[in-house]
């Protein structure tokens, strides 16, 4: 078995694209999911900077995990923070530590840019993955709270 984890070029975008629906689902928002293939094109490889970017977790070759961030560019610390999206792994591959896999290359890019934190949320049903983020050494932030303003 190889794997390897990577940012995901345009020829995966076939293989991730049901993840991201995927997601959708086991979340129940499938029913307001608006993503298809040709807006992954658009905003992942034609608009500049990119809206997002996708790092994808393949299994001999095949899309088997996704991780979909974005960089917070303007903060106190005067340096870029990253927002993680969405983490899915393909129920076939789950027990392979894919998840652990792209969550280290996501600390990697941070390095990489600079950035200073990972910032992400969690349904507060999805006991599993809180349990997984806690592995990876995040922590649950009880100095803020979540809002939003539906437009």
């Amino acid at each position: 078995m190889t794997v390897d984890v990577h940012e995901m070029k345009r020829n995966e975008i076939s293989q991730t694209y049901p993840l991201m629906k995927g997601l959708a689902e086991y979340e129940h928002y499938i029913d307001s999911f608006a993503i298809t293939e040709e807006t992954i094109v658009r905003d992942a490889f034609e608009t500049v900077p990119p809206k997002f970017h996708c790092l994808v977790a393949t299994v001999d070759g095949q899309v088997k995990g996704m991780l979909v961030y974005y960089f917070l560019p303007y903060t106190a610390q005067d340096r870029a923070d990253i927002y993680m999206k969405e983490l899915f792994i393909d129920e076939s591959a789950r027990g392979q530590h894919l998840g652990t896999k792209l969550m280290d290359a996501l600390k990697q890019v941070g390095r990489d840019h600079g950035c200073g934190v990972i910032k992400w949320t969690c349904a507060p049903w999805n006991k599993k993955a809180q349990e997984f983020y806690k592995k990876q050494g995040g922590q649950e932030n009880h100095d803020w709270l979540d809002y939003q303003l539906t437009l």
